[in-house]
Formats: structure tokens, C-alpha cells, sequence
């Protein structure tokens, strides 16, 4: 699979850079989701824009001031798509191209910005698109509704050239990362039970509680918990937590148990590739296929293309899901002790969110004398609550996923 990673990176460069000698904006990629379509434009420099949309017919339009555009951008590949029909490019007056995306129905603009090179990549400009009523997009046509390098969202005139910081910004300005917070067990069920007798429900309660006041000092961040208190809570419910919130990222957090009282270390959990075939065909005939994956209603499709669809829907998931643990793993081993292969797999039902990234946090084991007094001091729950906080930030940070490709 690296092979494969690396000769496709190294395709993409060679194929940008035999044609950025002439081009500022050298080719458009679109790559389809579930109900979303994400448009990358591959530049040689940053360069300023304005996005907004039109009616009469449905067009996405795409502003670019001082750039060459390369005329191939026309030709790109729109068949594979369930938003976007064709490509146009064109002049407007003195140093503006326009690029026309002719829709196949209504869409919202989501999210724009443009990401600085990294690794083998030069500049990208993207652009996330999701289908929407006819209403949405009427009231989101028009000029007085544009996306722009100057100004998130605005119809006010503004000719200051914006830096990638500030878009960055704007960005972030538009729409706070929502993370839903799972203190393990509850209620009538503790959890492990620790070396001195120390529940895990309390352990877990206690962390999740200070992890969302780091968090909420952050104003990128919106944090719920599922439980706040002492109660039960069942796992189905905890996943429904999540999807109600419309989370961004749902993180689990358990502190483990084990026979053996030497068993020490963290560890982080993601859902297993076979747990989710199954999980998605169940969903599919337990739910009635009815509004399974963000808003996508699942009824008006046969059985095998809801099938395909959940199952797509939570394969990219995990590939969100396993970024995150990957993160995770790298800032805890900066100062607590970890379990080899640190990042596991298993089929945890509260993992098992079609949409939202979910993650299982195994702090350590209570049924380990010297790890259970860790747990139980508050300024070691700090410093997890730390690096969990940064692996959150690297993740949000991290434009890098399987949707950009």
C-alpha cells in the first residue's frame, strides 16, 4: 500500500510539474463522497478567489484573480459524480478567469480554502460542495454570497489581499469542530473495578470532565459529553449522542482491566474493517435504511445500494477514525507509557457511527497498583487530557484525508 501511496504522489507531482511551467493553475480533481463532492484545484502559488453560486441554470463559479488557468481543466472527469456535470473555462474583464462547474442539482458550498504545499503536493485549492434543497440553494445563490480569499462569507467590498493565515480564520471562524466526549459506564455499570476498588465509571467521568474544559477554552471547539453525572447509559444511545450533535469526532474514554496485575500501558482503539461490514449491513435492516449517513435518506435506494453506500460512508470513516489514533498514539508517547501495538482494532458497538469518527481510549489499567494511583491524580489525567488535546488539533489541522486526494 505504501508502494502504491508514494507511485501515486509521484504521478501527481510529475503530472503538476510538467504542466506549471505554463500554469498557474495547472488541473481540477473531483472526488465524490457520500452525498458531498470535493473540488481540488492543483496550483503552483497561492492567488486570490471569490466562490458563489447561480441559478437559471444551477452553476458553481469559480473567480480567479492573476492566474493562468490550464485550458485541459475543462476536460475533467465529472461522469463519476452526483453533483457536477461539466467543466467550463473562460475570460472576464482585465485579469480575472472564471471557472464554471454546470450542476446536475442543487448544492451548498461548504468549505473553501486553500492548503500551502506539503510533502509532494504544490498549492490546493478545494472546495467542499454537499447536496441540498432547492430552497438552500436559492437562498445561497448570487453574488452577495461569496466565498473569498478576502472574507469568508460576504457582500461588502473588501481589496486587501489576504494571507493564507487569515483564510485559515475565516475558515474556522465559520464553524466550530464539534467533539462529543464518552466517560465509559455509569450508572449501574462501573466499569472495571480497580486495584483498591476505585470504579472505572469515576475514573473516566472524571477525565472526560477535564478534558472538555481544555477543550472549551479553545473557541475552534463545541464539546458535549454523553453523561455528566452518574447514569446509565446504553451503548446505542452514546452512538445517537454523537449523531445528534452532528459531531465532528467522538471519543470514547475507558480505563482497562487485566488478570494479570503487571499489565500496564494505553492503548487506543478504531472499529475493525470485518466489524463494520457487519455493522453496516445491519444499520441498513434495523433502521429501515431512513436517514442513516448524514441526511442522505437511504429509502429511496434498493437494499444492495444501501449496503454499499453505509458501508462507503464508514470505510472513510475509519480512514478518519484511524488518522486521529494515529495522532493520538504519537503525542501520548511523548510522556505516558503506551501497550505495544499501541493502536488496536475491535468491533466496540459505541465505535460503530456510520458518519463520525470514533475512537476508544484505554488510559491504563486500573487493575495495576502503580497505573490505577496514576489515574486516581488529577494532574496525570492533565497531562492525557494534554496530548489529547494536541492530537485533536493535529487532526483538525490535518487537511491531509482520504478526501483529499
Amino acid at each position: 500500500m505504501t508502494v502504491l501511496v508514494l507511485a501515486v504522489a509521484a504521478y501527481l507531482f510529475l503530472k503538476i510539474s510538467a504542466a506549471e511551467a505554463k500554469y498557474d493553475v495547472a488541473d481540477v480533481r473531483i472526488g465524490s463522497g457520500v452525498g458531498s463532492i470535493r473540488v481540488v484545484f492543483d496550483a503552483v502559488t497561492d492567488f486570490q478567489y471569490k466562490v458563489f453560486l447561480l441559478d437559471s441554470p444551477k452553476r458553481l463559479v469559480v473567480d480567479f484573480q492573476d492566474v493562468s488557468i490550464n485550458p485541459a481543466v475543462e476536460s475533467s472527469d465529472n461522469v463519476n459524480n452526483s453533483l457536477i456535470a461539466s467543466t467550463r473555462l473562460g475570460s472576464l474583464n482585465g485579469d480575472e478567469t472564471r471557472v464554471v462547474f454546470d450542476l446536475k442539482k442543487s448544492i451548498l458550498i461548504k468549505k473553501v480554502f486553500m492548503l500551502p504545499p506539503q510533502s509532494s503536493f504544490g498549492w490546493r485549492f478545494v472546495i467542499d460542495i454537499e447536496a441540498a434543497s432547492d430552497k438552500q440553494f436559492k437562498e445561497s445563490v448570487g453574488n452577495d454570497r461569496v466565498f473569498s480569499s478576502n472574507e469568508s462569507i460576504s457582500g461588502a467590498k473588501n481589496t486587501r489581499k489576504s494571507t493564507v493565515a487569515e483564510n485559515a480564520k475565516n475558515q474556522a471562524g465559520k464553524k466550530k469542530r464539534i467533539v462529543v466526549l464518552d466517560p465509559g459506564h455509569g450508572g449501574k455499570d462501573p466499569g472495571a473495578i480497580g486495584y483498591s476498588g476505585i470504579h472505572e465509571k469515576n475514573i473516566t467521568l472524571a477525565m472526560a470532565r477535564e478534558l472538555k474544559a481544555l477543550l472549551d477554552k479553545d473557541p475552534r471547539y463545541k464539546v458535549y459529553l454523553t453523561r455528566n453525572n452518574d447514569v446509565f447509559i446504553s451503548l446505542r444511545e452514546r452512538v445517537n449522542i454523537a449523531r445528534k450533535y452532528d459531531a465532528d469526532m467522538f471519543l470514547s474514554v475507558h480505563a482497562d482491566s487485566a488478570k494479570n496485575r503487571n499489565a500496564i500501558g494505553l492503548s487506543v482503539y478504531t472499529l475493525s474493517e470485518t466489524a463494520s461490514d457487519k455493522e453496516a449491513a445491519a444499520l441498513a435492516e434495523r433502521e429501515n435504511k431512513a436517514d442513516i449517513i448524514a441526511g442522505l435518506n437511504l429509502v429511496e435506494h434498493s437494499k444492495e445500494v444501501s449496503d454499499i453506500l453505509i458501508n462507503l460512508a464508514q470505510r472513510e470513516t475509519m480512514n478518519r477514525s484511524s488518522e486521529f489514533a494515529t495522532f493520538m498514539v504519537g503525542e501520548m508517547k511523548k510522556s505516558v507509557k503506551l501497550v505495544s501495538n499501541t493502536h488496536r482494532f475491535a468491533g466496540f458497538a459505541v465505535l460503530k457511527a456510520p458518519d463520525v469518527p470514533s475512537v476508544l481510549l484505554e488510559m491504563g489499567y486500573l487493575s495495576n497498583r502503580g497505573e490505577e494511583r496514576l489515574l486516581k491524580q488529577k494532574g496525570y489525567r492533565a497531562k492525557l487530557a494534554d496530548a489529547t488535546k494536541k492530537a485533536i488539533d493535529k487532526y483538525f489541522d490535518n487537511m491531509h484525508h482520504a478526501s483529499v486526494f
